[in-house]
């Protein structure tokens, strides 16, 4: 069972999301939160997989607790949900750990889907959204000469294994397109983060954007 926290400070949208994502046999959700505080705590006490949070709450609000769960030894995978109209906001959840994000008008079959990726720690991006944020975020050009610098020393291999984060690919799928044995893809992609100072697969597939790898 993927063990699930979903904060909202609409307890409509919490009573929406619950139904949806309870009507999956293999989705629970532990936890409800209505702001950021709630948030932490809920994580610390359930230990979710997966945790899927509102970003703008009064309080709290979500990046705040995004940030502190980060920091967890063992932090559950973090899905930011939002609409069309946080770019920047949804930017910084992203560089402060979160490992995607969901639009709140997702349709219910694919919410389900794509809180499974999430719990088995892939990255969660749809790639159209994902060009929208990367072009709005400030200073735009700025961080595409930063981006292409810092992945100016990678290996031809390693290029492509980011190209394929950034599509938001598991391992399996990149290995099928690579021709690699997982472990092999696993090895790689676990040096390449390293050699990149990212925190995990989502910030190096939002680099792979910035660097216009993927388009």
């Amino acid at each position: 069972m993927i063990r699930l926290v979903i904060v909202d400070d609409e307890p409509m949208v919490l009573t929406h999301l619950r139904t949806v994502l309870e009507s999956a046999g293999d989705i629970t959700v532990v936890a409800q939160a209505q702001d950021g505080a709630e948030a932490v705590e809920a994580a610390v006490v359930h230990r979710p997989d997966v945790m899927l949070m509102d970003l703008r709450m009064p309080g709290v609000d979500g990046l705040t607790a995004m940030e502190k769960i980060a920091k967890m030894p063992e932090p559950p995978s973090m899905v930011a949900l939002t609409t069309f109209d946080e770019d920047t906001y949804v930017l910084r959840a992203l560089s402060a750990g979160a490992s995607g994000f969901l639009l709140k008008t997702t349709p219910a079959e694919d919410l389900i889907s794509l809180v499974r990726v999430a719990a088995e720690g892939h990255t969660v991006l749809a790639p159209e959204a994902t060009r929208r944020l990367v072009a709005a975020s400030a200073g735009e050009h700025r961080r595409t000469d930063q981006a292409r610098r810092r992945t100016s020393g990678l290996t031809e291999r390693e290029v492509d294994m980011l190209m394929c984060l950034g599509e938001g690919l598991s391992n399996a799928a990149i290995a099928d397109r690579l021709h690699l044995s997982e472990a092999t893809v696993k090895s790689y992609v676990s040096r390449m983060l390293s050699k990149l100072g990212c925190a995990n697969r989502t910030q190096a597939g939002l680099l792979a954007y910035e660097a216009g790898l993927v388009g």
